[in-house]
């Protein structure tokens, strides 16, 4: 299959310089020639854009290769995690069209297994129970290029801190007051190897293991053991976590120390995270607006969420298109949000069922077309497509229109309908205004026109041109909506790139527009939720998972303007 391709189950993905360091791998035979990789998310909140690129690069090389990729949870922490969190990253990853190995894992698995390695290290000499607060251990930690100071507990005897690591275990001790921290080189030029907390205590009950544990285990020090208890050949991180790679080694070098050599030893390799412009990706900071009540919730649409952006109509092949168009990089940068719209307009242009709709509606009202008369009227579902067929639209006396695809004093380059104007009606026929009627604030309520009865679309005098083509709907049989706009949740392109502002200062006010009194066609009465349609000359929309029958409820995905495929086509 092309290299090309895009990227969904059981296709390749495109080179990058992850797969050269597996084919490497592979070349030189390590690990048996196997492979097994793994998403390993926190369950402390809903996963992101940024973790759908992470998602599409570990499952999608574990499809290359034929291979497994395991979902593990790094459950090391109760106080932010929730089962709902679990919930809603299995829904992600299979939304994606991804499956991992197996059942779901989770570091809590091992538990038992880090807490008998932990022992091991003491009795090594590699680790021990440190009595300092946070607050004393910052102080002494030093700077990069300054040593720190080592803890007055780091030459302890084993006896004791077997002793104390226990007691910590049973309970006996308050958070804070004692901590297992791995003994290495408080002057290492790496901060990360200064003696690390491997352990803290925490008196919190875990959503899998009930009261058993007081005790957790440090990321650093489960995540390289969990990928050595899986049998993980690679486990892809993004770039930060290449300081901790030291430790990451040190760490399995040490538990491994004078046992046989494994078959399989894990490699991390780091590649860039994904950064878009107007967006924040800090978890922290998506759970700030969602507590706060600046947005609805995790799923809310203008979230960067990946259940936010499926509730606002994103597909699961448009968010892998812009995983592939990014790449894997070894340098971080910052992506044009307008190539993940652009994606979404290529998958959407394909699929999407060509639909009238109107927004802000004004009533037209056709004065030579006979009052009881009703025409069902032809037309494409998609022109992209032409296996979606075609379906026809009731046409009527009195429609309506956009009330700003009328003026009453046009300027010279407005070619939409404006007194004694002509406009073609999209699949029906040439309108000629008329007329117009005011309200007593001088706003125009009704305009009136003349039909031409030869120009009906697809009919033989359908050859008149006009320079403009209007959308429109029959009052008789328009539905009733509701439409949300969407746009930008933030006015700077770097909300969180200003150490002296808060990145909430930077909030777009109108990035949501609610429209209550919007007229459609009346097919959309039977859409289902997060069906996708284009609505003519308005943009993409879908069908909020909450809409109802009797109010239905319409998300703006994204406007048909795609101002990155202008970018790329002028660098071309």
């Amino acid at each position: 299959m092309s290299m090309e391709s895009s990227t969904m189950p059981g296709e390749d993905i495109r080179s990058n310089f992850v797969i050269e360091e597996i084919e490497k791998d592979l070349a030189m035979g390590r690990n048996g020639g196997k492979i097994l990789t793994r998403f390993p998310p926190e369950p402390n909140g809903y996963l992101h854009i940024g973790h759908a690129k992470a998602i599409c690069l570990n499952f999608g090389i574990a499809e290359r290769y034929n291979a497994k990729c395991n979902l593990r949870f790094d459950d090391t922490n109760p106080v932010k995690e929730d089962v709902e969190y679990i919930e809603s990253i299995k829904e992600d990853i299979q939304w994606l069209g991804f499956q991992w190995a197996d059942e779901p894992k989770y570091a809590s698995d091992y538990f038992e297994q880090l807490y008998e390695w932990a022992i091991k290290l003491i009795k090594k000499g590699y680790a021990y129970v440190c009595q300092l607060s946070a607050e004393e251990i910052a102080a002494q930690k030093g700077t990069p290029t300054e040593p720190g100071q080592e803890s007055p507990y780091r030459n302890r005897s084993v006896e004791e801190n077997l002793e104390l690591f226990e007691r910590m275990r049973k309970g006996e001790f308050k958070e804070g007051e004692m901590i297992l921290r791995a003994k290495i080189d408080m002057a290492s030029p790496n901060m990360h190897m200064r003696d690390p907390i491997m352990y803290r205590i925490i008196h919190k009950s875990h959503h899998r293991t009930g009261d058993k544990w007081c005790i957790y285990p440090m990321y650093d020090y489960t995540h390289g053991q969990s990928d050595f208890i899986e049998g993980i050949t690679h486990s892809l991180c993004t770039l930060e976590f290449a300081v901790h790679r030291p430790l990451y080694d040190w760490f399995l070098d040490k538990i491994l120390e004078g046992e046989p050599t494994p078959e399989v030893r894990t490699r991390q390799i780091e590649f860039a995270r994904l950064n878009i412009n107007y967006t924040v990706m800090s978890k922290r900071k998506l759970l700030e607006l969602v507590q706060l009540k600046v947005v609805s919730g995790w799923d809310d649409p203008r979230m960067p969420t990946i259940s936010g952006l499926r509730r606002r109509g994103y597909t699961p092949e448009s968010v892998r298109m812009f995983a592939e168009k990014v790449g894997v990089a070894k340098r971080d940068n910052v992506i044009d949000i307008a190539l993940l719209e652009h994606c979404v307009r290529e998958d959407l242009n394909k699929k999407a069922t060509r639909v009238n709709a109107v927004l802000d509606p004004i009533k037209m009202i056709i004065t030579n077309y006979p009052e009881d008369q009703v025409e069902m009227l032809e037309t494409v579902n998609n022109p992209e497509d032409e296996t979606m067929g075609s379906r026809t639209i009731p046409f009527c006396r009195e429609l309506y229109i956009e009330r700003d695809d009328f003026m009453e004093n046009p300027p010279k380059k407005y070619f939409r309908l404006g007194p004694d104007r002509e406009v073609r009606l999209k699949s029906a026929y040439i309108v000629k205004c008329e007329g117009f009627k005011k309200d007593d604030q001088g706003n125009i309520t009704e305009i009136y026109c003349t039909y031409d009865p030869e120009s009906r679309s697809g009919s033989e005098g359908s050859a008149r041109k006009v320079k403009a083509t209007l959308h429109w709907v029959s009052a008789r049989h328009a539905i009733d909506a509701e439409v949300r706009l969407y746009d930008r949740l933030f006015l700077d392109p770097e909300p969180d790139g200003h150490k002296d502002k808060d990145f909430k200062e930077f909030l777009n006010p109108d990035s949501l527009k609610v429209l209550n009194h919007c007229k459609l066609e009346p097919m959309l009465a039977e859409a289902k939720p997060l069906e996708h349609f284009q609505f003519q000359r308005l943009g993409y929309f879908s069908v909020d998972p909450g809409s109802k029958p009797d109010m239905l409820v319409f998300n703006k995905t994204v406007g048909l303007k795609d101002t990155w495929a202008k970018i790329s086509n002028k660098e071309e």
